[in-house]
């Protein structure tokens, strides 16, 4: 049987902590389970640490500072990977980040501003200059990078997550960036949905009232916890994980679905507007 994959603990902190972590473990001659035992965590918790794919949680970090008699390295550590692993993002974002990652499905209702996940670097940039019209163009950079940084979801899976998402028409026509950087922004969304990566669906504009009226959302199921809903705002951002708001949410999601395009109609009239701003149809 082969031994467990080796961590590159030159590719940020994250991974450093969790190289580190599992070098202690191992030297102390414990197994994950063993490490654990006494947590209120699971040892695949423990080895996603251990990869640089999730942070450490300070009771954790002090469990494990106790058990492998480290006087107390990997708690002060804790702030400098959760810095790093949100480089980029807003505060606020930090659980639903690391939350994508788990998903075995993400469901998102995008009204007003293309998803993140489905931003080319031209559109991902137009947006943050205009949020945050103050910053330098290197503090730019550093958030487009990071939202760009979250595509490798759909690099390292082809299968999962299932990203299904629900796009208002007016999105397809809204001029945010010149014509040829429209089309090759709806293009990118187009080439995802052929692979098949995501399932896109689009709210036609005179669709009249519907249920998700009131701003974006993001459903996100997993296979080893219950779902969780992140919604947005202008500056602000919450996760909600009680069950029966996150129900309430689930239905919603279900009849806006409902009331959207069918997935290959809402793929044409993706193609077909992109094709518009490809030939100068588009009118801005």
């Amino acid at each position: 049987m082969p031994g467990p994959k080796d961590i590159d603990g030159s590719a940020g902190v994250p991974t450093f902590y969790g190289k580190e972590l599992r070098w202690k473990r191992e030297q102390a001659g414990l197994t994950q389970p063993q490490l654990v035992e006494g947590s209120f965590y699971g040892h695949s918790h423990l080895s996603e640490i251990e990869r640089g794919e999730r942070r450490m949680p300070p009771d954790l970090a002090a469990h494990v500072d106790k058990v492998l008699k480290t006087d107390g390295f990997f708690s002060r550590r804790c702030e400098d990977v959760r810095n790093a692993r949100r480089r980029g993002h807003a505060w606020y974002y930090e659980k639903a980040l690391e939350a994508e990652k788990r998903a075995d499905t993400i469901e998102v209702w995008g009204p007003n501003i293309l998803p993140g996940l489905l931003q080319t670097q031209a559109y991902a940039a137009s947006v943050v200059r205009a949020t945050h019209p103050m910053e330098t163009p290197d503090e730019v950079a550093i958030k487009v990078n990071a939202r760009l940084a979250r595509t490798e979801l759909f690099e390292t899976d082809h299968k999962r997550p299932l990203y299904w998402v629900i796009l208002h028409e007016a999105l397809l026509r809204l001029p945010i960036l010149p014509a040829p950087q429209m089309a090759d922004q709806l293009e990118h969304i187009a080439a995802l949905a052929r692979q098949p990566r995501i399932v896109p669906q689009i709210l036609p504009w005179n669709s009249g009232p519907h249920p998700f009226m009131m701003g974006p959302a993001m459903i996100m199921t997993f296979p080893d916890a219950p779902p969780m809903v992140y919604t947005e705002s202008l500056h602000s951002g919450d996760t909600i994980d009680e069950p029966a708001l996150v129900k309430e949410y689930r239905r919603s999601y279900d009849l806006l679905r409902a009331a959207a395009l069918p997935p290959e109609a809402s793929l044409a009239m993706i193609q077909t507007a992109a094709e518009g701003f490809r030939d100068g149809e588009h009118r801005d």
